[in-house]
Formats: structure tokens, C-alpha cells, sequence
């Protein structure tokens, strides 16, 4: 099934994993309110198609990107008739547009807090925590500026790029700044944390924060330095069922748990430390 035209969450096709990650570049702002207006099955919200086809509206932090395109292909494998829609950004980002009644039939965000402001709502289910990963230091190629340790980060001369506190990754750089005790020469705070590595990849900053598993992504387009204070700060990942798929009908619930139950389950917490990312 394709979301109708207009604004909508990015729907990935089946199978083309390089599609979605190069459109998650660019969704931390993809969807918007109006997607309400999509193409529905009698007003069920995030329910969508006709006979047994059905799409799976998924919101899950931007550093989640890759591997979820690979549980996605996975899923759909499994669930003949099924598409999953994947969009991608920053939790907070996410957590607002749930919030403001954006369909959506899952969230999975980078740290609890956002988690629970939609959870306090009562707009999701209780979250269940599905992963951790931590902050490393990343620099352009050949590391230009010499960034030997987290003090250089201080540095006047030296151009650092950040997440902006309100989501995860730019919490957990307070966190580690604080006990550091040094003060980072912040040149910009991003909305999400590929930004920030986008950023330190086009040479636009001459060192950024991001987690490990994004370090590990990006391979050799980046340098990392390995600072032991990125350990003060572990963020949980947690997901759950957003309450539209229950509103949408039982079998959108079920659908919905059933993404749940494959992040969590031995095939995706297989692929998530494959990624990077830590046991919750």
C-alpha cells in the first residue's frame, strides 16, 4: 500500500534499504500534522489499504535509521500484504508529533524521557526498553584540528557541533559535559544526531558528538576519538504501541505489537547489536 500523496511520514519501499537511509538525511521535519489527511480505511487513523494489504506507520529515532530498514524488510517478509512506513528523527521531534495527533502506530525513541512525555498522555502503551548506546567524539578525516581528548573540545579554535539538548543525544552531551567539568565550544546545536554527523562529515565542524553506532556507520568519512568521558552517559531506547493503531482496530494493534515484539525479540536485538547498539 502507498501513502496517498501530500505530506505524510516517509514510506519506504519494499526491500530498497538505500532509499531509506538516504531519505532519513532529511526527515527530522518530514512529518507533519497534515498527514491526518491521508488516504484511510473509514477514519481508522494509522490503519490504511484495502483487503489484506496494510501499512504499519513506524517513528523511530533518527540513529535507528539503518537498522530498522533491515527489520523492516525482514517484517514485511513475515507479514505478506504489509508495508512498513518508516520516518525517521529527532525523539523529541517525534514525541510532538504524536502528541499533536500525527497517525503513527509505533514510536521508538532514543531515550525515556520523551518516551514518557507520550506515555503520560496516555497517546502510547508502556514502553518496553529495547537498547542503549552511548556518545563518542567524531572529527573529519586526518582529524585536522588534532582532538586528542574531551578538553580540546573547549577549545576557542575549535569548532564543535552538537545535538540541541531537547533530544536525546544533546541530553546525554550535558550530561557528559557536566562531568567532564570542561565546556564545549558549541558552534551549533542540531535537531537530530545525523545532522551532527552530517555536519563533521562535510567539514563544517572540526568535531561533533554523536552515538557510537552512527561513528560506526559512517565508517571511514569520519575520525573517532575515544574520550572516556562519553561513559557518564548510557541512553535506554525504548519502544512501544502509539494508542491510534488500538483506536484503528484490533487488528492494527496486533500489527503494531507484532513490530514490537521483532525489535525485542532474538532476530532484532541480534541486528541491533550487529549495529552497535547496547542490551537495555
Amino acid at each position: 500500500m502507498t501513502p496517498s500523496s501530500g505530506p505524510t511520514p516517509s514510506a519506504r519501499p519494499v526491500g530498497v534499504r538505500t532509499q531509506v537511509r538516504a531519505a532519513a538525511l532529511g526527515l527530522a521535519t518530514a512529518l507533519v500534522l497534515t498527514a491526518c489527511g491521508g488516504e484511510d480505511s473509514g477514519g481508522d487513523g494509522a490503519a490504511s489499504g484495502s483487503g489484506q494489504d496494510r501499512t504499519l506507520t513506524v517513528l523511530a529515532a533518527a540513529s535507528l535509521r539503518d537498522v530498522f530498514a533491515d527489520l523492516a524488510d525482514d517484517f514485511e517478509d513475515e507479514h505478506d500484504g504489509v508495508h512498513v512506513a518508516l520516518s525517521f528523527a529527532g525523539s523529541s521531534d517525534l514525541g510532538d508529533q504524536i502528541l499533536a495527533g500525527a497517525p503513527a502506530d509505533v514510536l521508538a525513541s532514543a531515550d525515556e524521557r520523551n518516551m514518557d512525555r507520550v506515555v503520560d498522555a496516555g497517546d502510547a502503551s508502556d514502553p518496553v526498553a529495547f537498547a542503549t548506546n552511548t556518545l563518542t567524539v567524531v572529527t573529519p578525516p586526518g582529524n585536522p584540528a588534532g582532538i586528542e581528548n574531551f578538553a580540546d573540545l573547549a577549545r576557542d579554535d575549535v569548532k564543535v557541533v552538537v545535538c540541541a539538548p531537547e533530544v536525546p543525544c544533546g541530553g546525554a552531551t550535558d550530561t557528559v559535559e557536566e562531568a567532564a567539568g570542561a565546556t564545549i565550544h558549541r558552534v551549533s546545536e542540531e535537531a537530530n544526531v545525523t545532522d551532527v554527523l552530517g555536519k563533521v562529515i562535510a567539514g563544517e565542524a572540526d568535531a561533533g558528538l554523536v552515538y557510537v553506532t552512527d561513528a560506526t556507520l559512517a565508517g571511514e568519512d569520519v575520525g573517532v576519538v575515544d574520550v572516556p568521558e562519553t561513559g557518564a552517559a548510557t541512553n535506554t531506547y525504548p519502544i512501544a504501541v502509539v494508542s491510534a493503531a488500538s483506536d484503528a482496530g484490533p487488528e492494527q494493534a496486533e500489527l503494531a505489537q507484532d513490530w514490537v515484539d521483532h525489535v525485542t525479540g532474538p532476530d532484532g536485538q541480534a541486528a541491533l547489536r550487529t549495529a552497535g547498539f547496547g542490551a537495555p
